[in-house]
Formats: structure tokens, sequence, C-alpha cells
């Protein structure tokens, strides 16, 4: 039976590594969300349903989500669409997470744990996850889709995933807020994206924000995984 779930993981990982391969080779991904957008923008009483299933799916695929973040602003407005963003890459995360903690954990730490400093950084993150999930969730500089599978590995409690997720509330609002100002599903991520005082000083606002939040996340663990090696030696 353990046999069979290595063999299991072992193929989850690959088909999706090739898909995400594929995915990107051969496929533009803006395109294809601004289209997906537009479907959900015409299905009336079904778009927050099929935004939300949208957004989860690319969550789990680990496509970047921030044209389709962009996307709930245009079609939701900024308070409907902070809304249904939030809950939807909350629920993806938290699916992503179950992946990397019950399906992928096992082989994926098998691989990590031959590496002492991974071990000294897991506790670290093990000790003091929700401030540290809080902190990463709040810089948008940090993988977001990645850290989902990650986090589920590292043996942070789901309690504490779920409350550190509530960081991506500013991030949210900030970049739904910025769709809102667009206006347009088409001038999404292109060139021809309208600029204006509102969405500049925004735009400014989140990068203050990541590069404080990457400081702080960076100088936070690297004391705690410091204390962890000074502890596992004495």
């Amino acid at each position: 039976m353990k046999k069979l779930k290595k063999i299991a993981s072992f193929f989850v990982l690959f088909f999706t590594v090739i898909g995400l391969i594929i995915t990107v080779k051969y496929f533009n991904i803006p395109e294809i969300l601004r289209n997906t957008l537009t479907w959900i923008e015409n299905l009336g009483f079904w778009s927050p349903i099929a935004f939300i299933i949208i957004y989860n799916l690319a969550t789990l695929l680990l496509i970047p989500g921030s044209i389709l973040t962009l996307g709930g602003g245009v079609i939701f407005g900024i308070f409907w669409g902070s809304i249904y963003v939030f809950f939807a890459s909350t629920l993806g995360a938290i699916i992503a997470f179950a992946i990397g903690r019950y399906i992928s954990r096992d082989w994926v730490c098998k691989k990590l744990n031959q590496h002492p400093k991974f071990q000294v950084f897991e506790q670290a993150v093990v000790q003091e996850g929700f401030k540290i999930v809080f902190l990463t969730r709040l810089c948008p500089l940090f993988p977001f889709n990645l850290l989902n599978y990650a986090f589920g590995v590292m043996q942070v409690s789901l309690k504490n995933y779920i409350f550190g997720s509530l960081g991506m509330i500013p991030g949210t609002i900030m970049y739904v807020y910025i769709g809102s100002l667009i206006g347009d599903i088409a001038l999404i991520g292109t060139s021809q994206q309208p600029t204006s005082l509102a969405i500049e000083l925004t735009k400014w606002i989140i990068k203050i924000v990541a590069l404080i939040a990457t400081a702080t996340v960076t100088i936070y663990i690297t004391r705690l995984a410091k204390k962890a090696l000074e502890q596992s030696i004495s």
C-alpha cells in the first residue's frame, strides 16, 4: 500500500510538471485568462461561481493569479471582487496545502531532509507558523502558488495556515481596486493598460508594502533558523 502511494505521488508530480511545461510553451496564458474572464462576465448569476472555480484551477496549476485578480475588480467591482478573490485564493491555497501534505509530502520531505539546513529552516517555520505565513502572504513578491504546496510539506498547522492567509487581504484589495479602475478585461496585462494617478499610487503602495514585508520575513526567519540551529547543536 505504501509503495502504491509513492508511485501515485510520483505520477501526480510528473504529469503536473509536464502539463505546466506544455501549457507555458504552447499556450498564451494571459490571452486565455482574458478570454476566460470575458466568458465569466457574460454568465450573469453564475459568474461568481465560475470565477471561483477558475481561480482555484489556476492556483493548483501554479498559474499566476494577477490577471484573474485584476479581472475580479473589472467584473465585480472592488467590494464583491475583493470578497470573491479572497475566498477563491484561500480555498485554492487550502486545497494545494492538502495536496502538498497528503499526496506529495513523503517524497518531497525525503529529498529535502537530506539537507540539514532545510531541517533547521523547517523547525523555525513550525515554531512560528502563523507569523511566517502571514508575512509571506502580505508580500506579493513571494510565489503564492508554490508556497501553498511548500507550507503543506513544512508541517505548518492548518489553523495557522488559514489565519496566516489573512495577510492576503491588503494585496487583494489593492489589486482588485486597480482592476476596477482599468475597467476593461481586454486591457489587463497589456501595454495598452491605462494609467492614472490612483493606479500608480496603488502600485507604489504595493511595492513599499512588499519591500517591508520581504525584509521583515527574511530577518525573522534568519533569526529563528539561527536559534533552531544553536538549539540543535547544544
